[in-house]
C-alpha cells in the first residue's frame, strides 16, 4: 500500500488533487491510500508527499508555517528520500524565495526565485492550456509524454534565475516559462496536474511509481 500525504495548509485544490491521485492509482493498478493531512507524524510516515497550492506565494508560505511542525516535517521527510510533488504554488515553494507581495523564504530545494511573469502584451494571470517542451532527458516523471502535450496553467508568477539542469519542461507565454522541475526526489509542476486531464494523470501515475 502506497501512503500518499496531500498537505493541507489552508490553500490548494485539495479535493481535486486527491481525486486525481486516486484515479491515477486506479489506472496504474497501485494500491494507494490518499490522505489529506496537516499532521507532521502522518507526513513522516508517508511514502509520497504532495503539496498543492494556489494563490500568492507569501500567503501559502505563511499558511504552511502556521501549522506546527509541518514545514520541518516536509523538509526532513524529503531530505530522507520521500518522493515529493509540488503543484503550482506548491512547486514555487520549492525555490529559494518568492517576490510576490514581499520577499518570502521558500524551501530552497531548487535554485532561483519566483518573480512576476514577463509577458508584454499578454494578460495576467496566464490562464489556460499551453504546450510543453521537454528539456532533453529521460526522467521517469516524463514517461509517456510527448513534446507538444498540453497542460493547464493558472499563474502570474514563475521561476526565474533557476538552474537549467533542474528544469524538466518549459512552456511559452511571452517568453520562456519553467513548467516542471526536479531535484533528486523532489519535483514540481507549475501547471495544475489535477486539471490537465490525460497529461496530468500520466504524470501522477509516474509519480506514484517513481523510485528516485
Amino acid at each position: 500500500m502506497i501512503r500518499v500525504a496531500v498537505i493541507d495548509y489552508g490553500s490548494g485544490n485539495l479535493a481535486s488533487a486527491s481525486r486525481a491521485l486516486s484515479r491515477a492509482a486506479d489506472l496504474a493498478g497501485l494500491a494507494t491510500a490518499v490522505t489529506v493531512t496537516a499532521d507532521p507524524a502522518e507526513v513522516a510516515r508517508a511514502d509520497r508527499i504532495v503539496l498543492p497550492g494556489q494563490g500568492a506565494f507569501a500567503d501559502c508560505a505563511r499558511g504552511l508555517a502556521a501549522r506546527p511542525g509541518l514545514w520541518p516535517a516536509i523538509d526532513m521527510a524529503t531530505e530522507a528520500g520521500t518522493p515529493f510533488l509540488g503543484i503550482c504554488v506548491g512547486m514555487q515553494l520549492m525555490a529559494e524565495r518568492g517576490l510576490e507581495h514581499q520577499l518570502t523564504r521558500g524551501f530552497g530545494w531548487i535554485k532561483g526565485e519566483i518573480s512576476r511573469l514577463e509577458a508584454p502584451g499578454l494578460r495576467l494571470p496566464h490562464m489556460g492550456w499551453n504546450a510543453l517542451e521537454f528539456v532533453p532527458n529521460t526522467h521517469p516523471l516524463l514517461e509517456g509524454l510527448w513534446p507538444g502535450d498540453h497542460a493547464y496553467f493558472v499563474h502570474s508568477y514563475a521561476l526565474s534565475g533557476g538552474d537549467p539542469h533542474q528544469a524538466l519542461a518549459i512552456s511559452d507565454y511571452g517568453g520562456r516559462v519553467v513548467a516542471m522541475v526536479a531535484a533528486g526526489n523532489r519535483a514540481g509542476t507549475q501547471f495544475h496536474v489535477e486539471k490537465s486531464q490525460e497529461v496530468g494523470i500520466r504524470i501522477l501515475m509516474n509519480f506514484l511509481r517513481w523510485v528516485p
